[in-house]
Parts: C-alpha cells; structure tokens; sequence
C-alpha cells in the first residue's frame, strides 16, 4: 500500500484543487446543480452513495468541501454496499476512501449471487435494482432523508437517447426524484452538470485509481447498450456541434403542441387529437 501511495497526490493538495485548479469544471458545477435544483435543504441528513468509482469518489469530496465552506445545516453519511466484491476489491474501496479521509460505512450483502439466480443472462437490471433499494433501506436506517447519487452529465444525456432509441419514449434522468417505495427520501443527483471527462481529468490528477462495475457474474455476459450510446454521441459531436448540450436542453424544451402523446402526472394520456378537434369546434 505503501508503493501505491506515493503515485498519489497528498490530501490537502486533492481537497485544495478541487476548489482551485478544478473549480470550473467541478465544484462550480456542483454548486450549481444544488442551488438551482435546490438539492440540500436544511435540516437534510444525505446517504452519500460510495461505489468506489471515480464519479462518487468525487462526489464524497464535493460534499465534504460544500458542508466546511458552506452556510448550510445539514449532516451527511457516506455508505457503501458490498454486493459480493472479491477480497482484494474490498480493500481497494476500503483504502482509497480511508486515504482520501472519507468516513465510509460498508455493508454486506448477496446481491451479486442473488442477481445472477434470479436473472443468470443479463443480471445488471436485476443487480442495479436491487442495490438501490439496499442503499435506500440503509439511509433510512440511518435516519437520512436523502440518496445521493453519483450520476453525471453524460449519464443524463445517455439516459435521454437510450429511453429514445432504445425504449421508445421520451424521459430523462432528473436531477432529483420522490422515493415510490421509501416514504419521505429522495434521491438527489449533485453531479448534473459535470461532464465526465473532467472527472476522468480529476481522477488521473489524484493518482488513485478508482474501482470500476468490479462485477463477479456478469463479465462477457451482457453488451451495454449505454457504451453504444456513449460511442454514438461521440461520433455526432463531429458533425453536429454542440450535439451534448442540443440532448441535455431538449429536455427542457419539451413543446407539448408539438408532440402525438404526453402523459400528465396523474399517469393519463392525452392526444394532440382531443386539441386539434378542440380547434376545429
């Protein structure tokens, strides 16, 4: 562990540049994102979900670095789930929160063996189910009203084109969303507006090197539609400029009169059909 540290930055300089050399692309965002969505509130006491990948990694220091220099009255818990990691990944998640002073909270579960019982040929959907309801059953234990959750910019605009291509509906990743199973939490989503590459940029910075999906079942099983997804919009930003932020602000343009069928929040479908014949009378 030793050797390992000494490619790492020291703590001070990662925590500094956070708010220094990274300000722009990362804590400018962050901030953002919780003031214009207003994701803290006071009295919030946030789960911070830890995976031990570079998007929550960052995201626990984001937290850390808005809660000593901002004016906000709120308490924060960082847990994670050990779904059924190998021992040597265990440590890597132990010892990159412990050097980076995150005060983690881990706990054991089945997920992994139970997902690939229950779903052996594409275990994700199953996998990533049921870790969220693991992560919002130990909030609540915790006394915490909030989930946070480490999804970025690119996870938005990714969300939007696979429910497009992939589900045939239109529906984005919202920046915060009510619990339908877990009264009184919320999920939040801190990182909306930072784009992954700075994470990347940020994470290479530090030295550490951060814990991918770290799946014992699934690997060389399933494609990833969202990797197809992620290369195709790779591939438009060379002929469509500003095809990133066209995805992201579509969603926020949405024309009602302008579309075959919506749905209210009650769950009803409306047809442009019942306008035009309104029109017409």
């Amino acid at each position: 562990m030793e050797d390992k540290k000494k490619r790492f930055k020291g703590l001070t300089e990662i925590e500094r540049s956070i708010i220094k050399t990274y300000r722009k692309p990362l804590w400018g965002k962050f901030v953002k994102a919780l003031n214009e969505f207003n994701l803290i509130e006071d009295g919030d006491k946030i789960a911070v979900a830890i995976s031990g990948g570079k998007d929550s990694l960052i995201m626990a220091k984001l937290f850390q670095e808005i809660y000593k220099h901002g004016n906000r009255n709120f308490e924060l818990e960082f847990i994670a789930m050990d779904p059924g990691y190998t021992k040597e990944v265990r440590e890597v998640l132990e010892s990159d929160c412990e050097y980076l002073n995150i005060p983690l909270k881990v706990f054991d579960s089945n997920v992994f063996e139970v997902a690939n019982h229950l779903s052996g040929d594409n275990p994700c959907y199953m996998c990533a189910r049921m870790r969220r309801g693991f992560l919002y059953s130990k909030a609540e234990e915790l006394g915490c009203n909030k989930l946070s959750l480490g999804h970025h910019f690119d996870d938005v605009i990714e969300t939007t084109l696979l429910n497009v291509l992939c589900s045939a509906n239109y529906k984005t990743m919202l920046p915060k969303l009510k619990s339908d199973n877990f009264e009184n939490m919320e999920i939040i989503r801190p990182l909306y507006f930072i784009n992954e590459e700075d994470i990347i940029r940020f994470t290479k910075f530090t030295g550490l090197e951060p814990l991918d999906c770290a799946c014992t079942v699934s690997a060389g099983k399933t494609s990833s539609k969202r990797k197809d997804i992620k290369e195709l919009i790779k591939s438009l930003e060379d002929d469509y400029h500003n095809v990133r932020i066209s995805i992201f602000r579509s969603a926020q343009n949405v024309d009602l009169d302008g579309v075959l069928e919506w749905k209210d929040e009650m769950g009803e479908t409306h047809s442009f059909l019942s306008k035009f014949e309104k029109e017409e009378i």
